[in-house]
């Protein structure tokens, strides 16, 4: 969830600095317009879903040129253009995962402004387009939020797999924070329902967006390492290009619903979180990434804003290391 007084402004600025580029374009990474980037390996290729108009795909051989494919949807999922006043198609944070066999890739669709969001699932056999098996088929909604009714918001999803292989879902942002619920294996909320709050910044029940100053928190993402589940969120302002001050931090707990807590043993639940990266004089904020595991390399993918073109949103791919105690720092 955004600033309020800042949706429009951040709608718009998201619009016009991930231009509309060609299928078949190939880019830097630097130059790569992206925002809340994910991304998966099938063969030698890579592939980064991200934020755009029926979500938009990169491929790259080499994470160093992009090239442009076509977007997973042609068309609106006409769920959730029933479902969500005003969607037009603009959709928000995907995360792809590999799970039994087939590809699943969850999206989030949002009312501007309000927490009238929903999450949705695809699924595919493959992620090379020009397979035959190359397929993305709809399963509709899996959670949602409502106005009125919810102090959470269902944005920003991250599929988690236990060490049962049972699928978990993280999500949230703003609020009450960020939550985890459980699956079932056809990837709807399993029955009994299970609900966990993994992390939040606690602020006055009545506080408007625009005044929650410190208590900005969304994009959970979670990576298992060792003996540790590691959940990355971001902090702070996104979206609203040099005066971006996006920033990531982490924590982690041994058992996946938590409880998770910082280098400082501060809980995540209670505005805890270790400062992983943050903007400067190149970027001016940092944020929304996924962790990735390529050759016994551990990756951080994530956008940044880019202070000298104006503060437009950009890939970045960084390497990342473990400290003797086991937290991760950007190489």
């Amino acid at each position: 969830m955004r600033f309020l007084f800042s949706f429009l402004l951040s709608f718009a600025f998201v619009k016009s600095h991930c231009q509309q580029i060609a299928a078949g374009t190939v880019l830097s990474t630097r130059q790569t317009p992206v925002h809340d980037p994910v991304i998966i390996k099938e063969d030698s290729v890579y592939y980064i879903f991200c934020t755009g108009n029926g979500i938009a795909v990169w491929s790259s051989s080499n994470l160093k040129e992009w090239k442009k494919e076509a977007p997973v949807f042609a068309n609106p999922p006409q769920w959730a253009v029933d479902a969500v006043p005003g969607f037009k198609g603009h959709i928000w944070a995907p995360d792809i995962h590999f799970y039994n066999g087939s590809y699943y890739l969850f999206y989030a669709v949002s009312q501007f402004g309000k927490n009238t969001s929903c999450i949705g699932v695809a699924v595919n056999k493959t992620l090379h387009p020009l397979s035959p098996d190359y397929k993305w088929i709809d399963l509709g909604k899996v959670v949602q939020s409502v106005l009125g009714r919810d102090l959470w918001n269902a944005i920003d999803p991250n599929l988690v797999v236990d060490e049962k292989n049972e699928p978990w879902l993280t999500f949230g942002s703003f609020w009450s924070g960020i939550k985890l619920v459980k699956l079932d294996r056809q990837m709807k909320i399993a029955e009994p329902q299970q609900w966990y709050t993994l992390a939040r910044r606690p602020r006055p029940y009545n506080t408007p967006d625009s005044s929650a100053g410190g208590a900005a928190i969304e994009a959970p993402f979670i990576f298992r390492k060792g003996d540790y589940y590691y959940l990355f969120v971001s902090f702070d302002y996104c979206c609203i290009g040099e005066q971006s001050t996006y920033k990531i931090v982490v924590g982690r707990s041994k058992v996946l619903q938590g409880l998770y807590v910082d280098k400082d043993g501060v809980r995540m639940d209670s505005n805890g979180g270790s400062l992983l990266l943050q903007g400067n004089a190149d970027w001016n904020g940092v944020g929304h990434n996924a962790v990735f595991t390529d050759n016994g390399k551990d990756y951080l993918i994530f956008h940044g804003y880019d202070a000298k073109d104006g503060g437009r949103s950009k890939l970045r791919i960084e390497e990342l290391v473990w400290d003797e105690n086991g937290w991760p720092a950007v190489k």
